[in-house]
């Protein structure tokens, strides 16, 4: 068994990691984490005891070039199944869900759990846009 974790650079992103992880360990699978980022990706503070982990960088156009990644991943890997990390959303947000997390759930041939970050943490997107020179001060 293989589970597939789709990694962006966000918090969110992060969140899908440590919770792949935590799946992977439950069930004794391997762990592929595709990495969406700019950066490289640092398992160095993952408690990855137990678990084989691989990193594919993978990076795409656009989002549906991502999507496509992903998907072309879990049918290489055999996947069964898919990690991501959603944003919390208001109720009417909630029909439209970004869109790699949507083109994931709507696409991927395998069951998707869909994290989100603990309740009362910030978004990613809360630090989006701050004015130049404002240090970006986590809780």
């Amino acid at each position: 068994m293989t589970i597939i974790a789709a990694v962006t650079d966000s918090r969110e992103g992060r969140h899908a990691l440590v919770e792949a992880v935590a799946e992977a360990k439950q069930s004794g699978s391997d762990l592929v984490a595709v990495n969406l980022g700019n950066t490289e990706l640092d398992l160095t503070n993952l408690d990855t005891d137990g678990v084989t982990v691989a990193v594919v960088n993978r990076r795409g156009k656009d989002k549906k070039d991502y999507a496509d990644a992903v998907l072309d991943e879990i049918g290489a890997r055999k996947g069964t199944r898919l990690v991501i990390g959603v944003k919390r959303r208001a109720p009417v947000g909630k029909a439209f869900l970004g869109s790699l997390s949507q083109q994931l759930l709507l696409n991927s041939p395998v069951s998707v759990l869909a994290v989100k970050l603990p309740e009362g943490e910030l978004p990613s997107s809360s630090f989006d846009n701050l004015p130049a020179g404002m240090r970006r001060v986590t809780g």
